[in-house]
């Protein structure tokens, strides 16, 4: 009781300064003390006078995500246990055990390892799952929850109780916490003769110097080298400085990357390419799809106003907005959007709309216009929309089932307990279909189009209304069905391919994840095509 009216007190004095301070404010700052001292009372007689015992920090947190819910999805309260995640986004390095996981079925399951790192040497395997965590329970629990948990200072010690597929005890295992470093850049190579290929996952520290590095490296030693894929798909964004610094390693010094405006003119900030370049002339191809956002496509959207490069894949997410994070007190931070990001070519590429927290589609003819260096047509209010535009194939109805039911990552588990090693990523085929098919015979795969779904609330509002279609919707659903069970066999090939890629991540860690998908990617081949041929790269760009 007594820290509630001490609190009751601070609050009282931030109260009566901020009236001071902002006595000349008018109406709109009347507003902010009124409701300030509304919700300090609120807060209080909740606390003091609700039936059931309530968790004070636990109903301040309720609301301070209620309240930065009601803005875009990317303003957010980081919280002291959420810091190690915030310090991964900006540095790419965080103190934890190096492995990433995901909620499946009752329990939150390894889905990749870091090689070298203490998962991974303290024998953990992709697909087990965690049933305690230094002896609590944790079936039910939420991977964030648990990533808090597994998160901590490097040297201290922490058991986990594991079921493992295939074995028939669960077991336990210590890990000692350790600085966790992700490579920005996992890979990078020839993906043909001429054809030099750098994924870029995120743009943590040095993320610009190691981009440049690897350019120079594949040009020293490929001096026939004919073009550079740079691949951002996936890629969630992270330092505005290092997205400069990527521009930097294709455009010349003095070129303006991005410019920053927000409510305080002040603080408006435009950012320039500050270096030499290592290739202002090499043919570039940039991969792009839905999942590349912020600073990928402050890169991307460069490269596309000054013609610098073709873009292939899909649009991307549409993440416009700049956030700077402000320290709150108790090793809390608020990360709050305080501009918009716009490319040369002054183009916004912020999605307007959102809906469940993801960006809405904006069709074309409402979106503005505007103009790349060579004079090509390029749209704003809606994330980058490739020159080459490709489906993507992970959308394909039963693709996408067999990936968001986890059938694909069920059987390569079962695949690794029964072949020890594999053959080298450029060696290694999968050519055991029909055990594939038996499996999702076994687990009676199913999955719903939506045109079945559109079908069943036909029956339901046909019947409500007094009329029945039957007959017609079973002669459609017997369409269906019998597309459906041919839609497996028709697209094996990219279910092979996608089978290939989790299998090499298994057996060679991020690395081998990355050089599979080379092989099998049809973006991939669409970018070297591209870039053996100037005369399509050039009239892609409007060169002359």
């Amino acid at each position: 009781m007594k820290r509630i009216l001490k609190v009751s007190v601070l609050l009282a004095i931030l109260v009566g300064g901020m009236a001071t301070t902002y006595h000349a404010g008018g109406d709109k700052y009347f507003e902010i003390l009124k409701n300030i001292e509304i919700f300090a009372n609120l807060y209080k007689e909740v606390n003091t006078n609700y039936v059931d015992e309530i968790d004070p920090g636990k109903l301040m947190r309720t609301g301070i995500d209620a309240m930065m819910g009601s803005l875009d999805p990317f303003t957010n309260y980081i919280s002291e246990s959420d810091i190690e995640g915030y310090r991964f986004m900006s540095e790419g390095k965080y103190h934890g055990i190096g492995a990433l996981s995901e909620k499946i079925g009752d329990f939150v399951t390894i889905t990749e390892l870091y090689k070298d790192q203490p998962a991974e040497k303290a024998g953990l395997k992709v697909g087990d799952q965690l049933l305690a965590v230094d002896g609590k329970d944790v079936k039910n629990r939420n991977p964030d929850d648990i990533n808090n948990i597994l998160r901590g200072f490097p040297g201290t010690e922490v058991e986990l109780t594991i079921r493992r597929p295939g074995k028939k005890d669960d077991f336990k295992v210590k890990l000692v916490r350790e600085e966790v470093e992700v490579p920005n850049v996992p890979y990078q190579g020839l993906v043909s003769n001429d054809i030099g290929y750098i994924s870029l996952t995120i743009f943590t520290r040095d993320a610009g110097a190691n981009v440049a590095g690897a350019l120079k490296e594949l040009k020293t030693n490929n001096p026939g080298l004919k073009g550079i894929i740079l691949d951002l798909r996936g890629n969630g964004g992270g330092l505005l400085t290092e997205a400069v610094n990527v521009v930097n390693a294709f455009v010349p010094k003095g070129e303006l990357v991005v410019t920053t405006k927000g409510k305080v003119k002040d603080w408006d900030r435009s950012f320039k390419t500050m270096g030499a370049p290592v290739d202002e002339e090499i043919p570039l191809a940039v991969l792009i799809n839905k999942n590349s956002a912020s600073a990928s496509e402050i890169v991307s959207g460069v490269f596309q106003d000054y013609d610098r490069g073709v873009l292939i894949g899909q649009r991307s997410y549409g993440k416009g907005l700049v956030q700077n994070t402000y320290d709150i007190g108790y090793n809390s931070k608020v990360k709050l959007t305080t501009a918009k990001y716009y490319i040369p070519s002054q183009r916004c590429i912020q999605s307007v709309e959102y809906k469940n927290g993801e960006p809405v589609d904006i069709a074309d003819e409402k979106r503005a216009q505007f103009k790349t260096r060579n004079g090509r047509t390029v749209l704003d209010g809606g994330g980058v929309k490739p020159d080459i535009y490709l489906d993507a194939e992970t959308d394909i109805p039963v693709v996408k089932a067999l990936l968001e039911q986890h059938f694909i990552f069920d059987y390569v588990t079962q695949f690794c307990l029964k072949n020890e090693t594999i053959a080298a990523v450029e060696d290694f085929r999968f050519t055991n279909w029909s055990d594939f098919m038996q499996f999702l015979g076994q687990r009676n795969f199913e999955y719903d189009l939506e045109s079945e779904k559109l079908l069943k609330q036909l029956k339901e509002k046909s019947g409500k209304e007094g009329f029945s279609l039957d007959a017609e919707i079973k002669t459609m659903e017997g369409k269906i069905k019998a597309s459906k069970q041919s839609d497996i066999e028709k697209h094996k090939q990219v279910i092979t391919n996608i089978l290939e890629k989790e299998i090499a991540g298994r057996y060679f860690y991020q690395r081998g994840k990355t050089q599979m998908g080379l092989r099998n990617d049809q973006e991939i081949s669409q970018a070297i095509e591209v870039l053996r041929d100037p005369a399509k790269y050039n009239k892609l760009l409007g060169n002359k």
